[in-house]
């Protein structure tokens, strides 16, 4: 290079720098030596530029080249040999490593989503086919079989894809098994149905649906029998049916259904009780029990198997307060049977006879109370109940009904005007007035009543003066002062309002005139009966006893208390008689004789002290016995009566005798402490006690 190459402004400082190069910088996708040598041509360029501009140039000549000065441009790394060592060596390693890199990598798998499959091999389809059915899903497995069912029979692939296509089968029905035993029968059939037909496992198909629908209808069966009994409240039936599911060959019957169906079973129990406790609340018919009847039953929740039951119920009990409704307005209550009916709840078949009952109640109401105003607004608010409705016909009725009863109610308030007045004349007035209702009226049982009333009343006025004169007349109680009274009442006829009271006072002045006409014959007989005549007596007061007058009850009384001490005579000398003998025998005959004697008679006193002597001789006699036969002893003191002053001693000496009979070498207990292991005799009757 010559000096006319070098620019006027490159300094020695910049030699070693390219011209119009910065230092240190390399432009873009070019190397340090590129550079350099880029920037020398541009300069040489220019140099021939400006030497053709301003001087003249032999082009003959040839321009030379210095390698010295082009060596010395280069980097300083460039000049020694280790850089270009380590380029040699790091070059065709490179190359070489991505060569056997290239060797070594496997091809890539298909993307089988993006292939055409008209064009693909059977290896594709088949590795496709593969992949799908890993995935073990219906679809995966509906497409995997029809990616390698199309191709053709003679392949050699066949026997492969045949196996496949079977294991791919018996995966989908095993799938649609999953489907059944999770409770999805109609998927699981669907699911099985689209195994294709002309595979070995399609024979299958059907034999298997039919078994799942054969465990399904069973199971479906008990479930639905479970049901009925909880309907009725079977609670034992439905538990027993509940267990059979455990026994069927499904999963979701086994154990799902059958924990939904015991829950059911134990909340429909609950509901039940609360249902028996309503109906036996409903037993007693009162509004408050009924309501709480209802309240029960209306707890019940509409998922329960009893709310059908539950709605029944509740229709019925509301059923029966409506009846109570309609009872207490035929009592005429209607206050009570309104309020009744308001509290009746809203029942939709009901609802509209509850209506309808409200609306005529209002009606009834007004009509009960009597008045002229409280009919006409009966017979008004009864009018506005429509035709269409149930309750219309009998509107219509008792409007007419109304209607008539309005002028009944009219005479009836013009009578008691009249009656209020109290005269005779008022009240015969009063009686015409209300004549004239007709008997078919609605208010002529009513105005019936008033005329028995006020007839009464007039009779009562009528006949006054007869009762005050009679009572006036036997006032004296003499028989003839009684007998002109009872003519004065005898006046007042059968059937008048003071005819009860006048046969009273008949019947006492009568019994009084018997009495005094009577008495002096009983008298006389008991003055008989004192002085001993007992048989003069009782046919005396025998004529009084038997006329069924006054009296005769006193006679008959006095009659019988004069028989008895005749009796009591009799027997006290028959057995004074019998006692004469003296034998045990005799003696105790007497004391049966005169035991009869009854305490309330006078010669009770002497019979007590004759049975107290004759019972001592007895017990002298059993003594005497003794010393020769104890036993017949002993039969003689149990004669002795209970009650009598030997019977003590008598027991006490049959006690002596009889340990005195048992040997003595056998040991036996007292005769005291044990008194029942004594032979059992017949002991006398005890004594009548003396009152």
């Amino acid at each position: 290079m010559t000096e006319r190459d070098i620019p006027d402004n490159w300094s020695q400082d910049q030699a070693g720098e390219p011209i119009g190069v910065q230092p240190n910088y390399i432009p873009n996708n070019q190397t340090a030596d590129t550079a350099a040598m880029s920037s020398h041509s541009q300069s040489v360029n220019k140099s021939k530029k400006k030497d053709g501009a301003g001087l003249s140039i032999n082009n003959d000549s040839e321009p030379t080249f210095n390698l010295n000065v082009l060596i010395e441009k280069l980097p300083r790394w460039t000049k020694t040999w280790v850089p270009w060592a380590v380029i040699l060596t790091l070059i065709p390693g490179s190359m070489g490593f991505l060569a056997i890199s290239m060797l070594f990598k496997l091809p890539s798998a298909p993307n089988c989503p993006q292939i055409f499959w008209p064009l693909a091999s059977a290896s594709v389809r088949l590795h496709c086919a593969q992949l799908a059915a890993s995935k073990q899903t219906i679809n995966d497995l509906l497409q995997a079989i029809t990616l390698v069912k199309q191709l053709p029979e003679n392949h050699p692939l066949r026997g492969e894809i045949n196996r496949l296509l079977e294991e791919w089968s018996r995966d989908i029905l095993k799938l649609a098994d999953e489907s059944f035993q999770s409770g999805n029968l109609e998927e699981a059939i669907a699911t099985a149905r689209k195994i294709p037909t002309d595979v070995k496992v399609s024979e299958l198909v059907e034999e298997q649906i039919q078994k799942w629908q054969t465990i399904w209808s069973k199971a479906e069966g008990i479930y639905q029998e479970a049901e009925k009994e909880l309907r009725q409240r079977h609670w034992q039936s439905a538990f027993m049916l509940t267990a059979k599911l455990l026994r069927v060959d499904n999963k979701y019957w086994a154990s799902t259904k059958y924990d939904q169906l015991n829950n059911i079973i134990v909340t429909a129990r609950e509901d039940g009780d609360k249902l028996y406790k309503a109906e036996d609340l409903a037993k007693n018919s009162g509004v408050d029990n009924l309501l709480k009847a209802i309240k029960l039953a209306e707890a019940i929740k509409p998922d329960s198997y009893l709310y059908q039951k539950a709605q029944e119920l509740i229709s019925g009990f509301a059923r029966k307060m409506l009846k109570l409704a309609q009872a207490k307005m035929k009592e005429r209550n209607a206050d009570t049977a309104l309020e009744i009916a308001r509290q009746i709840p809203p029942i939709p078949e009901l609802q509209a006879e509850v209506d309808d009952f409200m609306v005529l109640g209002e009606a009834q109401r007004s009509a009960f109370f009597g008045t002229v105003a409280g009919l006409e607004t009966a017979i008004s608010q009864a009018q506005q109940i429509d035709a269409s409705r149930d309750v219309y016909n009998q509107a219509q009725q008792l409007i007419a009904r109304w209607q008539l009863e309005i002028e009944d109610v009219s005479r009836l308030e013009k009578a008691r005007n009249l009656a209020s007045q109290g005269t005779v004349n008022d009240l015969t007035a009063a009686i015409s007035e209300v004549q004239l209702i007709p008997g078919n009226n609605p208010r002529s049982t009513e105005a019936r009543q008033e005329i028995g009333r006020w007839r009464g009343q007039v009779e009562t006025i009528e006949d006054r003066p007869y009762l005050e004169r009679a009572e006036q007349i036997a006032i004296s109680e003499d028989i003839n002062s009684l007998q002109t009274a009872i003519a004065e009442l005898s006046q007042i006829r059968s059937g008048r309002a003071l005819y009860p009271e006048a046969r009273k006072k008949i019947r006492v002045w009568t019994a009084k005139i018997e009495q005094i006409q009577d008495q002096p014959y009983l008298d006389q007989a008991k003055a008989l009966a004192d002085s001993g005549n007992l048989t003069s007596a009782i046919n005396q007061a025998q004529k009084i006893a038997s006329s069924g007058r006054a009296l005769s009850s006193e006679a008959q009384s006095s009659i019988d208390t004069w028989q008895e001490q005749i009796r009591a005579k009799d027997s006290w000398q028959k057995a004074k008689q019998v006692a004469v003998t003296g034998t045990p025998e005799a003696l105790v005959k007497a004391i049966q004789l005169a035991d009869r004697v009854s305490s309330r008679n006078t010669l009770r006193l002497d019979v007590n002290i004759a049975i107290d002597q004759w019972s001592q001789q007895l017990l002298q006699m059993a003594r005497s016995q003794s010393e020769v036969d104890v036993a017949k002893a002993i039969d003689t003191a149990k004669l002795i009566p209970r009650g009598s002053s030997a019977y003590t001693d008598a027991r006490e000496q049959i006690r002596n005798w009889r340990q005195f009979m048992m040997p003595k070498s056998v040991p036996s207990p007292s005769v005291e402490s044990t008194p029942q292991a004594t032979p059992a005799v017949q002991e006398s009757q005890p004594l009548a006690s003396p009152n």
